[in-house]
């Protein structure tokens, strides 16, 4: 593996998946970044806990060779916050992305922001969470075609039932250029807190007339800031 920290744009994209999801998320995007000559890889989540979520991203970034952006969707702002001081990592993008700081209560930042309708349709079952099939397809996956949201909810990730008290031990946005993308129609993550976090860590920002799922309704802008991310660290 080449230090990540060296000149020239970056050649890779890791993609992280977050919670209710899988790596298939990602699938709109992936061609377009293989197209702009990236190399792309897509982690598989277990969403066991954070430890475990993290040692699956540094897997992954320990087999790129080179500079790489990696890149969160919801829940995995979070991993990428732990895992984005590994080398290898120039910049950092987030997608309608938790973005804690080191050892803060995001859970309590929250909540100073309105709560998403998606929060309602939990369904608890053996120490684990899912999406209800209403709740996926009206709150997640708003504005996904039908037969796709459907899809994408048969693949749908539980989660462990306190998967999201975790807390980082580090911020590596306060350390790596930053990237956000910002859902104005999101119902699983309120606006206004992407706003604040995007604001927070003085990203180059853009909004999406999207729901949640961003990557999926709008793949050429998300792949975009990407490629944008992968770019800008040659300067």
């Amino acid at each position: 593996m080449t230090d990540g920290t060296q000149g020239g744009p970056a050649r890779n994209v890791v993609l992280v998946h977050g919670a209710y999801a899988d790596g298939s998320s990602w699938s709109d995007v992936i061609p377009l970044l293989q197209r702009a000559g990236l190399t792309v890889t897509a982690v598989q989540n277990p969403l066991t806990s954070l430890s475990d979520d993290v040692a699956a991203t540094r897997r992954a970034l320990d087999r790129q060779d080179g500079a790489t952006v990696l890149v969160g969707h919801s829940w995995a702002g979070t991993v990428i916050t732990e895992a984005g001081d590994h080398p290898s990592v120039t910049a950092l993008v987030y997608v309608a992305a938790r973005a804690p700081d080191a050892a803060e209560d995001f859970t309590a930042l929250a909540a100073k922001f309105p709560t998403p309708p998606a929060n309602a349709g939990l369904v608890h079952n053996d120490g684990y969470a899912q999406l209800s099939e209403s709740a996926f397809l009206e709150d997640f996956a708003g504005g996904v075609d039908e037969a796709r949201a459907l899809a994408l909810y048969a693949v749908q990730g539980p989660i462990a039932g306190d998967l999201f008290k975790a807390r980082t031990t580090t911020a590596a946005w306060r350390d790596k250029p930053c990237y956000y993308s910002i859902s104005r129609q999101d119902r699983t993550t309120a606006p206004e807190l992407e706003r604040f976090l995007a604001e927070r860590m003085n990203a180059t920002t853009i909004e999406v007339d999207s729901s949640h799922l961003a990557m999926v309704t709008h793949p050429e802008a998300i792949a975009d800031l990407i490629i944008m991310a992968a770019h800008d660290t040659a300067r």
